[in-house]
């Protein structure tokens, strides 16, 4: 049996950002998961967390499956710090033992010191900007990808070795005309994608 961890990222602000799409999209994702026989685990770090049992979770898993809302072009906070700790946490043991270089053997690149060789990982994000604002040279972010404009969790995970899928991105998600069965109906088909 194959194991995913699911990482629900959001951090609640009151009365804007209350989080019921990041769940909805989980509940989604946890639902195929078990249906194509994965074990799962779950952790939502708004409701807080514990290092060592979140670098198990990863020691267990075989599939992280990464949901996060894009906060002025990032990642939560809290997200940002629940990673600094777990990841650091995780050295020589679970997530890296060095960042690759030797000074005996200068083939050895920065990066290359990961422990979760074997491991993959799916990032899914929600903006509030249509979709229309990437892959455009003219768009806000002047030609960048998802997948580029979130560069750096995508190193974080090469760093400790892990392989990325196919990302997934939910738009306009204050939209008066949001339509959730549109959303869910688009990260089943990556899903499929990706695992199936």
């Amino acid at each position: 049996m194959k194991h995913v961890l699911l990482l629900n990222l959001h951090q609640k602000y009151e009365g804007f950002a209350e989080g019921n799409l990041t769940r909805d999209l989980l509940a989604e994702a946890k639902a195929f998961f078990l249906s194509h026989g994965y074990d799962v685990r779950e952790t939502t770090i708004d409701a807080g967390y514990d290092t060592a049992s979140e670098l198990e979770k990863f020691k267990w898993a075989d599939v992280f499956f990464v949901q996060s809302p894009v906060y002025w072009m990032g990642l939560p906070w809290l997200a940002k710090k629940y990673v600094d700790e777990v990841f650091t946490g995780g050295n020589n043991t679970v997530t890296y033992v060095s960042d690759g270089r030797s000074r005996d053997d200068a083939s050895k690149k920065y990066g290359s010191g990961g422990l979760m060789q074997g491991k993959k990982y799916m990032l899914s994000f929600t903006y509030n900007c249509p979709p229309s604002e990437f892959d455009n040279p003219n768009g806000f972010f002047e030609g960048m990808s998802v997948d580029q404009a979130n560069i750096a969790l995508h190193k974080l995970f090469q760093f400790c070795g892990a392989q990325p899928l196919k990302s997934y991105s939910v738009h306009d998600v204050y939209k008066s005309d949001f339509k959730l069965d549109e959303a869910l109906q688009g990260l089943n088909q990556v899903l499929a994608k990706n695992f199936a």
